[in-house]
Formats: C-alpha cells, structure tokens, sequence
C-alpha cells in the first residue's frame, strides 16, 4: 500500500505522471487523422476555449480556467444521451470526485474525503446553484433536489478552490447552473424515458425570448419501483427562470425551483444478508416501512451587472423552505427555513503597470428548523418523544486576486473570513425519560488564507500550485446535544497544498492533480445501529492526500477514449487508538473509462467500465473490507434530425452483485448491517424532441 509521503514526493509523482501523459501524445500524432477535434462533453477546463462549446459552457471554462487548481465543467451534452437521474450521474467522469447511490436519490458524495462517512446526504462539500449556496445555514447541503434535466452544465471546484463562493470547505464546491431562456438551446423539449425497475420519467421544458425578456419553465415527473424491495420512488421536480436585460452584462433574474420527493429507504444490509439476497432490504426497514418525504422550494433573485469597463457585480438574495417527513428509526418530522445574501464584486485592471484581476464578496446566512421526533409504528406516528428548535447563522467575507508578474505567470492571493453560530433548544415532555430541558449555544469564527501560483503557455496549457487552509464547524447534526449542552465535537481544519497541469497536446486532452491535505480534528462518523443516524467524533491527525487525473484521446475524430483516475490515500496519522490505519468509505483506487464511436450520420455506441479497483474498509480499526468490482456499461443512441433524438443505457451487463458503498463502524460486526448494494443489469432508453 502507498503509504503517507511528504509533500516533495508527491510533487515527484506529478512531475512522473505528467511526463508519461506527454509521452503518450508523441505515437498518438501518427494515429490521429488531424490534431483533434474536440466535443462539448469534455469536462477538462483548459485555458483556450474550444470553438466547438456552446457559448454558455465556454464562458464557464473561461472563467474556471483562472483558477490556480483543481477544477472541471460538465455540460449537459455529456450526459443528455444516457439514463441521468442524481448528481451521481451528472458527476461520474469528474475527476477526484466521489459519488456513489446509495438507494434512490441518495449519494455519497465526497472529494478529497471531505465530510467522509456521513450518515446522509453532504456535508464538508458546498452545493450551489446558478452561483447561489444551496447549503442549509449550518453547512447541511442536500444533493437529493437537483435534477440533472433541469441543469445547463455543473462547475466542480475541487478543495480550497471554491473560494470565490465564500466557503473554507476541505471539499470545495459544486455550482448547477439552471438553463434560461437565451442559453437552453431550443423552444421547446419534451422527453420520456424510463425502463428496469418499473422506472418512467417525463420531462417537459419551454424556453423563450422577448426583446429583454428571457423565461425558462420546465418539469419532471419520475416515478420507479426499484431494483430493491422497499425502494419505490415518486419524484417531482420544477423550475422557473425569468430574466429583464438591462444591456450588456446587466440583468435580474429570478430563479424558482421546487420538489417533492418520497422514497422508501431499502437500508444496508449485513455481509450475509448481502451475499444471500442483494435485493432484500434490511429487516428493520421492511418492517417500520421506513422512508423519506420532503417538499421544498427555493427562490433567489440575482443580478449580475456591469458598472464599468473594470467592475462587474453579481448579487441575490435567496430563501428556502423545506418540509420532511422522514420515518426511520423514528418518525423525524422537521420544519426549516433558510434566508440568505451572496455578493461578488469583480475587477479587471493593473496594478504598478501589471496586469491583474480579483474578486471580493461577502455571504451572510441564517437558518431554523422545527423538530419533532415520534415512536415510529409501521411507519406511522406514535408518541411524541422529542421536540427541539435549532438555529445557525453564518457569514464569510471573501477575497481572492492576481497579478500577472509576467505575460503567462500569476500571483495568486486571498482569504476568507468567517462566523458561525449554533443555537439549540430541547423541550422537556411529561413522560419521555430521554427528553430534556436544554439551551445551547456555540460560536465559531476563523481566517482561512490561500496562496497560488498559475503559468499558461501560448496552447492554452497550464500549470498550477496552491496552499490552502479549510475550516467546517460542525452541523447541528454532528454536535448530537445531551442534557448537558453539545457534545464536544469541535470545527475541522485542514491545510491542503496541490499542484497539476491541464491543457491539450495533440489529440490529447489532459488534467492531472496532485494533493496532500493535513487536517486536525477532522469529524468522522461511525454507525451505532443500522437505523440509528451515525456518532460524530473529531481524530486527532489524519493526512488526506491522492492523485486525480484525467485523460480525453481522440483516437480518430469519430473515435474517442476518455478515462478518470483517482487515488484517495486518507489515513489516521499516528493517532493513539487507530494508529496510521486507513479511513474507511472510499476505495484507495477507482477508474472510469468509456470508449465513444460516434459515426457522422449521426449514431454512436460507447462501451465503459466502472472499476473500484480495491477493497473498501468498512471500521476504523481496519478488521474488515468490502471487495472490489468492476462493472460494465454499454450506451447507444442515434440523432435522427434536429429535433429527435434516440438512447439505450445497459447498466451492469454482466449482473454483478457488488457493494456500492459502506457505512463505517468503529469495529464491524457480522450481525450488523453496513453494507449498500448497487443496482443489477438494467436497461433504460429514453427519447427527446426538440423544437
């Protein structure tokens, strides 16, 4: 196993890796028929635009192409001709990131180890939408409500990257931009898929322009049996989009998006449970018909506007409301309300004669929820047996600039600073042994600094470095409060240094990572009870660091090989009780690759792999793994005209029965069940007009 190196030795794998990925370019030249032409599926960010993007995604790849360190696009185009259905989908072929189904709409979703282990959804990881945080007031994000019809492309900033958006997260950020009525690309489109599992889905989007008016309004309806016994689904997603121009780079916007998801929850299982029935779910789950029901809308209204040749200044304002209903080990029943104000001042101009740009910004935010827990009977509602009000704010002042001390070499510097408030109030109830009278309050406040460097070469190719400290305070949910106030679960910090290089060289279309992050008191999970939401503690040192690369060969311009690489080395670093034992959750080696023939009249096949290409360990204490796989794919689909357009998506051809993911322990037990399996074979097609 690669066990922790310092900081040069991994600059040393860069410098190694990086040359092999130029080597391969030089025999490739007498393969490819031209220098490559390049197509919008790309999620390599390179400093020359791509005649071939849509004006839209290469005006994001511009813009993330100042970025000294770790970023990818993802447009639409990239997965609008397969079976899309999370953000697990979305972000499958973005290097350094993690994102595994758990059941339904719920991934595990992690990178660089961020928020690794969570009982569910996100945390450690900013999730925003059109610029706008979705996160919750108390760093709670939840993945669960984007749909992927309803995004024009995805930014991913990997790490301390994401600090144009105010957050100091170890994770960094993950940016959905809804389409609009200039960008979506059509009047109107309707398509239905579906196919395994009982799954339909049918989405209808309408897309105008009126002299300065521009609107967007679209709709899902999505509804599946599952491939697991207690795993229905019946989804609903909308959006609304209006926007007035004011002229060139000015305009407001208004942006509406709802949901209302309701899902059975299958559970994990034991390793036994697994190995007898994959589809069964967990015994508990079946019997208390656990589930989750959750209605939200969010609305922000923003504005982006052009104040001279040098200022350009992007704002909103933005609220949310969210309505759950979540049987499981109890019957969770919370009410939440989150407000907020994002602004961004950017600057293009010189200082002492250099050239230079930057940005500052400011987020403020402020959250509550109401909480009730019930006795959970058959799904159902017994007696009351917790009643708590939970409030956060937070703010962060934000800063980042360049200068150029050379045509083609950047400074780059900035900050954040940030406050965080936890405010927690429990209800006694006549009767309830285990409720409480309680009053909580904790504040947070912290500076995280950030240094890089950027060089471009005249192809567009560049290299980068940068230092970067990250700070989370703990969610509500982490701090698990007593009777005697929180638990003593303290914020994590980290300082991650990285280093890589992308661009193109030939037919050759490249981005490679590498990183090291040394955290203190990072906040691991642990399973108590399969049912039971995890126990958060803080380890003493544990280090963080991997490779993330990818690579995009055209071949022959109708052929293509792309493939994402990357290795996640996350360990305790010489702790008293887990000594330099691995972190559990997420595997040490994962591969993707897709072969992509696309003929010119219009059809293609493209055959991939999904390859978790080590065992996964499952406790703290490394007594126990969950085995490796590899699991094969096959995508086909024809554009018939302009407007129609054909799929066929085979998942898992061969059937494997495989752990998709695991749940950690502290020690795991056999007669626990820890253990999340992935689908079985499917096949999904689907169909699209556009007009």
């Amino acid at each position: 196993m690669w066990k922790s190196q310092p900081a040069a030795t991994l600059a040393a794998s860069t410098l190694a890796v990086s040359g092999v990925l130029f080597s391969f370019s030089l025999p490739s030249l007498a393969v490819a028929q031209t220098a490559a032409s390049h197509t919008v599926d790309s999620v390599i960010v390179t400093g020359r635009r791509d005649p071939e993007d849509p004006p839209v995604v290469g005006d994001a790849r511009q813009r993330l192409a100042e970025t000294p360190g770790a970023v990818s696009v993802i447009s639409q185009e990239s997965y609008a001709k397969r079976q899309a259905l999370a953000l697990d989908d979305m972000l499958r072929d973005a290097p350094g990131v993690y994102a595994q189904r758990k059941w339904g709409g719920d991934i595990r979703i992690s990178i660089r180890g961020s928020g690794i282990g969570n009982a569910n959804h996100n945390r450690g990881l900013l999730i925003a939408q059109d610029g706008v945080p979705l996160n919750e007031a108390d760093g709670y994000g939840d993945s669960q409500i984007a749909d992927p019809l309803l995004t024009r492309y995805v930014e991913v900033y990997r790490g301390g990257n994401a600090l144009r958006f105010g957050g100091a997260l170890l994770g960094g950020a993950i940016n959905m931009a809804t389409p609009n009525g200039k960008t979506a690309g059509f009047e109107n489109l309707v398509r239905v898929d579906g196919g395994a599992f009982g799954l339909h889905r049918e989405n209808v989007q309408v897309a105008r322009t009126h002299g300065d008016w521009d609107v967007f309004v679209a709709g899902t309806n999505q509804r599946a049996q599952g491939w697991r016994s207690q795993s229905q689904q019946n989804i609903q997603f909308g959006s609304l989009n209006l926007g007035r121009s004011f002229g060139e780079e000015r305009e407001v916007r208004l942006i509406v998006n709802g949901s209302n998801i309701n899902q059975e929850i299958p559970g994990s299982l034991t390793r036994a449970q697994f190995f007898a029935n994959p589809r069964q779910p967990a015994p508990a789950n079946y019997a208390n018909d656990q589930g989750r029901h959750q209605r939200g809308v969010r609305g922000s209204l923003r504005t982006t506007w052009r104040i001279n040749e040098s200022l350009l200044l992007e704002g909103a304002a933005y609220a949310t409301w969210k309505d759950l209903d979540h049987p499981i080990f109890q019957v969770i029943d919370q009410k939440s309300r989150n407000w907020g104000l994002f602004s961004r001042l950017r600057w293009d101009g010189e200082l002492g004669g250099m050239r230079a740009d930057g940005y500052a910004g400011a987020w403020l935010r402020t959250g509550d929820l109401d909480s009730h827990f019930w006795l959970n009977i058959r799904g159902a509602r017994g007696a009351l047996q917790q009643l708590t009000y939970q409030n956060a704010d937070a703010s962060d002042v934000f800063a980042e600039g360049r200068l150029f001390i050379s045509e083609r070499l950047a400074l780059v510097g900035g900050a954040t600073w940030g406050r965080a408030g936890r405010d927690y109030t429990s209800v006694r109830l006549p009767g309830v042994a285990a409720s409480f009278n309680l009053k909580a309050k904790k504040d947070y406040d912290w500076v995280a600094p950030r240094i890089g460097l950027l060089w471009e070469d005249e192809s567009g190719a560049q290299l980068f470095a940068n230092l970067t400290k990250s700070v989370e305070p703990p969610n509500l949910g982490a701090m698990s409060p007593t009777g005697v106030g929180f638990a003593p679960v303290e914020a994590q910090r980290a300082w991650t240094a990285e280093a890589g290089l992308r661009g193109r060289k030939g037919p050759f279309t490249f981005d490679l990572t590498v990183y090291r992050a040394w955290l203190d008191g990072e906040m691991l999970q642990y399973t108590t009870n399969p049912s039971i939401p995890a126990t958060t503690f803080n380890a003493d040192k544990t280090v963080h660091q991997g490779v993330e690369a990818a690579l995009d060969w055209r071949i022959t311009p109708q052929l293509r090989l792309r493939q994402t690489y990357t290795l996640s080395d996350f360990r305790f670093d010489g702790d008293v009780q887990y000594r330099d034992n691995d972190l559990p959750i997420v595997p040490r080696h994962f591969y993707r690759a897709e072969l992509r023939y696309a003929h010119p009249s219009g059809w293609f096949v493209a055959p991939s792999v999904e390859w978790s290409a080590s065992d996964i360990w499952v406790d703290f204490n490394n007594t126990t793994k969950a085995p490796s796989y590899a699991v094969w794919n096959l995508n086909a689909g024809w554009t018939v005209n302009d407007k129609v357009t054909l799929f066929v998506d085979a998942r898992n051809l061969f059937d494997k029965a495989y752990i998709s993911n695991v749940q950690p322990a502290i020690t795991a037990l056999a007669a626990t069940g820890y253990y999340w399996p992935g689908d079985g074979r499917g096949v999904f097609g689907g169909v699209t007009l556009a007009f």
